[in-house]
């Protein structure tokens, strides 16, 4: 029973929101990255998620059925959640009052050469194993 004179907000409305939050600190992330008080663990961690969050490629194809978009689902959502643990509560409301300006200002969520790189090094990588296992 719902006490509030205000309707709970339907399962969409939620993981809508939840989506925002999500690319917002995405980009949170990116100002934290940079931030003179963000510990270097947090950088370090920071640099390879916002890399990957922001890369135009994604390590594993969306057309993939299930795997593709559990990256999209799980790993990126975990590893934002997990860095977002590790930067101070006062850096974190810094970065994110910066990216919410940013994000006002540009209207969509930066994007990541470095990332691309990334991702396109693990795909090489893998396949140079894959390719070194079969002929030895």
């Amino acid at each position: 029973m719902n006490l509030s004179s205000q309707p709970s907000p339907t399962l969409s409305a939620r993981l809508r929101n939840w989506a925002r939050r999500l690319k917002r600190d995405g980009v949170t992330l990116w100002f934290a990255c940079r931030h003179a008080a963000t510990p270097w663990y947090a950088k370090a961690l920071g640099v390879f998620v916002v890399a990957y969050a922001l890369s135009p490629i994604d390590l594993i194809p969306d057309f993939v059925p299930v795997l593709g978009y559990l990256d999209d689902v799980l790993l990126l959502p975990g590893l934002i959640w997990l860095t977002i643990r590790l930067i101070p509560a006062a850096v974190l409301a810094e970065c994110r009052e910066q990216a919410d300006a940013w994000m006002h200002r540009a209207g969509s969520k930066p994007t990541s050469r470095w990332g691309a790189a990334l991702v396109v090094a693990v795909w090489i990588t893998a396949a140079a194993g894959v390719w070194y296992l079969w002929t030895h």
